[in-house]
């Protein structure tokens, strides 16, 4: 069960850090915030992943908490930086 969660979850990290190095290689701050999001996402997976192999429940509440407020703070991110380039 170790070497499994071991697998799993370097598998989940590998692919999580993708789309931050993408971000990374770029200027354009549309990219970075969806990257972040994207890695926002894929961590709270990652979260709720470990805590169903270790049958841990509040760590899963920590996950859903992630997920669902994580990505809102980054969206409301994007809108004050789109109001503060003359946007409409």
């Amino acid at each position: 069960m170790s070497l499994v969660l071991n697998l799993t979850l370097s598998a989940l990290l590998a692919i999580s850090l993708i789309p931050l190095y993408r971000a990374w290689r770029s200027e354009d701050i549309w990219l970075t915030l969806t990257a972040f999001a994207s890695f926002a996402s894929k961590t709270s997976i990652l979260i709720l992943v470990v805590s169903v192999l270790r049958d841990d429940w509040m760590l899963g509440v920590v996950g859903v908490i992630i997920l669902s407020v994580g990505n809102a703070g980054i969206m409301l991110l994007a809108q004050i930086l789109r109001r503060l380039e003359g946007e409409p």
